[in-house]
């Protein structure tokens, strides 16, 4: 009898999983960053930076984490486009700014470890209408903090369009 009673149970805990994967969406709708908006946010992000007196690298990358658009400006170094993606993958990954996060993995071993990461301020996660997109990152200016201002400003130029994405 007890053995009954278990075999139900089970009976009616797999079919209430596929009635609720019957019900489930077949597809789901994400949002994409566009590569003319991508191009807008990066070339506001490099204008800005140079109004600040800097050539930098920037990185806008997709809701994948693949970049889109890479542009270098003619004075910054070639290992500013590394970072740059770098921080604007990490910065997507995590959803949120770089600067929030540079101390928070500090021990050995931890996710901060992991290669193609970087906590380091100069990255910040793209939202469109409430929905990340993608990220921009920034190397080459001679802080951090400039770097991410750069990216903010970079962000705030196209941010009505975005939220009207």
């Amino acid at each position: 009898m007890k053995m009954i009673r278990s075999l139900l149970a089970g009976a009616v805990i797999l079919s209430a999983g596929a009635v609720a994967q019957a019900d489930a969406p077949v597809t789901a709708d994400i949002k994409r960053l566009s590569l003319e908006m991508a191009n807008r946010i990066a070339l506001a992000t490099i204008e800005a930076c140079r109004a600040e007196g800097v050539n930098v690298a920037v990185t806008v990358v997709d809701r994948g984490g693949h970049p889109q658009v890479v542009m270098r400006d003619t004075l910054a170094m070639d290992l500013t486009l590394e970072i740059s993606r770098q921080k604007a993958y990490t910065a997507m990954s995590f959803n949120a700014p770089l600067s929030q996060m540079e101390d928070r993995f500090t021990r050995p071993f931890s996710v901060g470890k992991v290669q193609g990461i970087v906590f380091s301020a100069g990255g910040l996660p793209i939202h469109s209408a409430g929905a990340i997109v993608g990220g921009v990152g920034v190397s080459g200016a001679p802080s951090g903090e400039l770097d991410e201002k750069c990216a903010a400003a970079g962000l705030e130029a196209v941010q009505f369009d975005l939220d009207m994405g």
